[in-house]
Parts: structure tokens; C-alpha cells; sequence
């Protein structure tokens, strides 16, 4: 038994002690329910297991609240906003792909970021405050993160969906945490999770089948290199690079300050690549051309761009980390379902072979914090 005091809700929401004395509550409940294994009152009498807050509060008039479950409500909401967040990323090639028939990634991504600067920059003079006595750690750290996480990043994603597979693309995406987890490893000498290399290669068996397929290499490597799923890769990498920058940012800024420097910072250097391309813009012309392009320029940064960003990481504050491993398996759900009915793709037999090695490697390791905890 742990000993805690009980109190009532009343309509305003207040918390006030109960008058008849002190409860002791069993903090076990059953999965799922705000059922109570057993309650004792000081004085002595029992209630039989199966009584709930409801029923308790029957007998004293307002209904009874546990913080139990309270936070349980919170973990629910939490994991359907990142399933939510999760889904909103795999609707990008829908966007992306559609683009790259008029623009090219860097022109993509700079007005992308653009789009996005225009909400960060009032977020951005709010907070700050936050940006004194930054040190030059924390300058690095944001610079990797605007630089390389947000604008070379997106760029070679942006590059691996016009040169290769879409669904291996965007499955090889899983690989993420794995690149984060070895750089934090190296960089900020965080304890590797158990049999993590051992998991490692089995990912990178699931990488392979992603790419390749059950084909062999022997004779034909030219024909073997799959330039989209390096870029996919590269994306990854970059972006798993940032999750571990952005934790040198904990305790320095919020979190929503960090992301709008992420997107303001990656503006140089995007105007600087785009620059340098010299490529022409093939803006449309015609009224209903420009709408449409516009529409799809504004959905493709506000959707999977800021809006995903916003609800992943506002659920990830309540869900587990295996709970969460979980809820994005709606990223490669919508992908996948949003590539074979727009683009005519279907996921073969080898890349749902790859995708569930990583899958389940990344539910391993995740359980292993979970325990932690």
C-alpha cells in the first residue's frame, strides 16, 4: 500500500481534502480503466477490488479523481497526437513529388522554408530573451541543426523521391533513431542500449532488403547503387544528427524557439545553394495554375512540414518511448497507402521484409528505456 491523501473535484475544477479523513490507495490499476484494485479507509473498512471512482463517489456526492487516471487520459491523447504527427509526415511525397515537376529541391526547400519563417519570426521576437549568453556550443549545435538538419537534409530527401523508389525512400526514414542513438553515443557519451550493435546490423539488414531487395551485387554494381536510398540515408542521418544536437539546446531554450531558429537560420544557406544552381523558375502562369501551385506549396510546408512538428512532439511529451515506437507506424502506413494510390507504387515483398526488421529492432531498443524508467 502507498499512503496518499484523496481529494474531490468540484465543478470549478478545484482540488479541496476530503473531511472524512485520509484514504489509502492501492496505486495499482487495471490496464486500460480507472478501476482500483482495493481502497482503505483509515478507520479501518475495506472496499472490495473492482470499485471505481464513480462508484466511490456515489456514497459523498462529486465524483472522484486519481492522478492515475488523469495521466492515463493525458497518454492516450498524447499517443493519438503522434500518430497524428506521424501520419501528417507521410502525406510529403504526396506534395514533394508534385513539385519537382515545376522546381527544382533546393527551390522546393527554400520556399518551404520561407513559408515557415513568416510564423517563426513572431515566435522567434517573442522569446527573445532566450538567444543571451548563448555560448558557442550551443551556436554550433543550432547551426548543424538549421543547416544541416533542416535545409541539407530536406534537400536530399527532396533529391532520393525524384531519383528513386518512393516507398524505399520513405521506409529507410525509420533509420533515424538508430543514427541518433550512435551519435549520442560518440558525441555526448551516452550509455548505448543493450546488444545495440547486435540490433545495428539486423537494421541494416532490413536497410538492405529496403533498397535492394533479395537481389545479389554479383557482376552488375553499377546497376546495384540506388542513388535515392543514399540521399534517404544522408536525409536521415542528418536528421538524427539534429535530434542529438537539439538535446545540447535542453535547459537553454524552449522548444519552440529552437525550431524557429531551425528554420530561420537555413535561410542563408538555402538562398546561397539556390544561388549557386542557377537553375530558372518554372513558375506556373495561367490564374488557376498559380492557385494550385500555391495551394500545394502551402500544404506541403504547413502540413508535414510545421504542423506535424507541433503535434509529434506535443503527444512524444505524455507517450513512452515503445508506446510511440507504436503510434508511428502511421507514417509508413499513409506513405506507403498515399504512393501506391497517387504514384502506382506498391511496397514489394523484400522492402515489408526490411521495414519490419527495423521496425522491430527500433520497438526493442525502445522497450529497453521504457524499463529503464
Amino acid at each position: 500500500m502507498v499512503a496518499c491523501q484523496a481529494y474531490l473535484v468540484s465543478p470549478r475544477k478545484a482540488f479541496r481534502k476530503v473531511d472524512a479523513g485520509v484514504f489509502y490507495v492501492d496505486p495499482l490499476f487495471k490496464k486500460g480503466t480507472d478501476t482500483m484494485e482495493k481502497v482503505k479507509v483509515s478507520s479501518g473498512m475495506q472496499f472490495s477490488a473492482g470499485v471505481n471512482a464513480g462508484a466511490l463517489a456515489g456514497a459523498s456526492g462529486p465524483i472522484q479523481h486519481s492522478p492515475r487516471t488523469a495521466q492515463a487520459r493525458k497518454s492516450r491523447s498524447g499517443f493519438w497526437l503522434v500518430v497524428l504527427g506521424a501520419a501528417l509526415w507521410g502525406v510529403d511525397p504526396l506534395f514533394r513529388v508534385i513539385l519537382l515537376k515545376s522546381l527544382t529541391s533546393a527551390q522546393i526547400v527554400l520556399i518551404e522554408h520561407l513559408i515557415i519563417a513568416l510564423f517563426a519570426i513572431p515566435v522567434l521576437w517573442k522569446n527573445r530573451s532566450e538567444l543571451k549568453g548563448l555560448g558557442w556550443r550551443q551556436g554550433g549545435a543550432l547551426l548543424f541543426i538549421s543547416w544541416g538538419g533542416s535545409a541539407i537534409a530536406t534537400i536530399l530527401f527532396t533529391l532520393a523521391l525524384s531519383s528513386g523508389d518512393l516507398n524505399a525512400v520513405l521506409l529507410l526514414q525509420k533509420m533515424q533513431p538508430l543514427f541518433a542513438i550512435l551519435l549520442a553515443g560518440l558525441l555526448l557519451k551516452e550509455k548505448l542500449p543493450r546488444y545495440f550493435f547486435g540490433y545495428l546490423l539486423i537494421a541494416l539488414l532490413g536497410t538492405y532488403l529496403l533498397t535492394f531487395g533479395f537481389t545479389m551485387p554479383i557482376g552488375h554494381w553499377s546497376d546495384f547503387v540506388q542513388l535515392g536510398s543514399l540521399l534517404s540515408l544522408g536525409a536521415a542521418a542528418l536528421w538524427g544528427g539534429s535530434t542529438v544536437m537539439g538535446r545540447l539546446m535542453v535547459g537553454t531554450m524552449k522548444y519552440e524557439t529552437v525550431t524557429s531558429l531551425r528554420f530561420i537560420l537555413a535561410l542563408p544557406l538555402l538562398l546561397a545553394i539556390t544561388w549557386n544552381e542557377g537553375a530558372a523558375w518554372s513558375l506556373p502562369t495561367g490564374t488557376s495554375q498559380i492557385a494550385a501551385f500555391s495551394l500545394n506549396m502551402l500544404g506541403q510546408a504547413l502540413l508535414p512540414g510545421l504542423l506535424s512538428l507541433l503535434v509529434y512532439y506535443k503527444g512524444l511529451t505524455t507517450t513512452k518511448a515503445s508506446v510511440a515506437t507504436l503510434a508511428e507506424l502511421s507514417f509508413p502506413m499513409v506513405g506507403v497507402l498515399i504512393n501506391w494510390i497517387a504514384f502506382q507504387q506498391l511496397i514489394t515483398v523484400a522492402q515489408a521484409c526490411g521495414f519490419v526488421l527495423i521496425w522491430g529492432t527500433l520497438f526493442l531498443i525502445s522497450r529497453q528505456g521504457d524499463t529503464n524508467q
